[in-house]
């Protein structure tokens, strides 16, 4: 490399005394490299003569191969530096769901503007979805609802949120400022196959086992939108995360639970094995945000 770096430098200033100067060597030592170049390649590259050098064709043609090669080389290192450094590089997340000024937009947000060479690819799908790409290594970092120990990963819960009721704006509850699980007996629930509908629907079941009479609950193909839309509608209720209550939906009573002691967890799961600086300086943000949500 130091051969080749000598060799442009000769080829700038057509002048071994020059670009010796300029390189901060002995003349001697870059006349000595340039001609074991030569000698190695087999080629002239210079013609010498008494007020400096010229480039032969060969080495003209050398000389241009090598300054693109050494320009990608350059970049190739310097890119590398960026991405070990978590400032440039691509980032793969699953979600379950996302809800604008809930914490995890909040927290993508402000990733994206701190970091914002960082490509992010966002997955939506249930935690069972989710965790089976991460375990195939297409994604990076997972967030789910609750509070997961799987063996094989390292997880974390991040935020939490207070469990809350959707109802009808016309269900004889919606006047209340709270609900609790004994009010909803007999009602017909209604819960997505995607996102966090899976927990949702364990949720209810063990909430009703043993204490009341069994709910009626309707497992749903749709979005959240559309979901909610059918609770408007009057198809049957529903529970959801506080920072749903957050979206706009027209017809529909947000109300907390006044017998649900404690909020919901939400939990960033990963791999041990994975380095990535993109991925740490994510969770370091969200430690940072989460402990100022917990001392604001």
């Amino acid at each position: 490399m130091a051969s080749l770096i000598q060799t442009l430098a000769v080829a700038e200033y057509l002048n071994f005394r020059h670009a010796a100067k300029a390189l901060g060597a002995a003349q001697s030592s870059v006349s000595a490299r340039v001609k074991a170049l030569e000698d190695d390649l087999g080629i002239l590259l210079f013609e010498r003569h008494a007020r400096g050098v010229r480039l032969t064709d060969a080495g003209r043609h050398f000389v241009e191969q090598v300054t693109v090669g050494i320009d990608q080389l350059d970049h190739a290192v310097k890119t590398a530096s960026m991405v070990g450094a978590g400032r440039q590089g691509r980032l793969r997340i699953g979600i379950c769901a996302l809800t604008s000024g809930g914490f995890l937009d909040q927290l993508l947000s402000k990733y994206r503007e701190v970091h914002p060479g960082i490509d992010i690819d966002m997955t939506e799908g249930t935690a069972r979805k989710t965790m089976m790409q991460l375990r195939a290594d297409r994604l990076d970092i997972v967030f789910v609802a609750g509070a997961p120990e799987p063996p094989d990963f390292h997880a974390r819960c991040i935020w939490a949120e207070p469990l809350i009721a959707a109802l009808p704006d016309h269900h004889p509850l919606a006047g209340n400022s709270a609900v609790a699980w004994p009010d909803l007996s007999g009602e017909t629930f209604l819960v997505r196959h995607g996102g966090t509908g899976p927990q949702a629907y364990d949720h209810i079941l063990l909430r009703f086992a043993g204490n009341f009479s069994a709910p009626t609950i309707q497992r749903l193909d749709v979005g959240r939108s559309a979901l909610l839309s059918m609770v408007a509608q009057g198809f049957g209720i529903t529970i959801v995360g506080a920072a749903t209550s957050l979206m706009p939906a027209s017809g529909v009573t947000f109300l907390p639970f006044s017998d649900e002691l404690e909020p919901v967890p939400f939990s960033a799961v990963w791999s041990p094995f994975n380095r990535s600086a993109a991925l740490r300086n994510l969770l370091d943000l969200a430690n940072a945000m989460e402990r100022q949500v917990r001392t604001g």
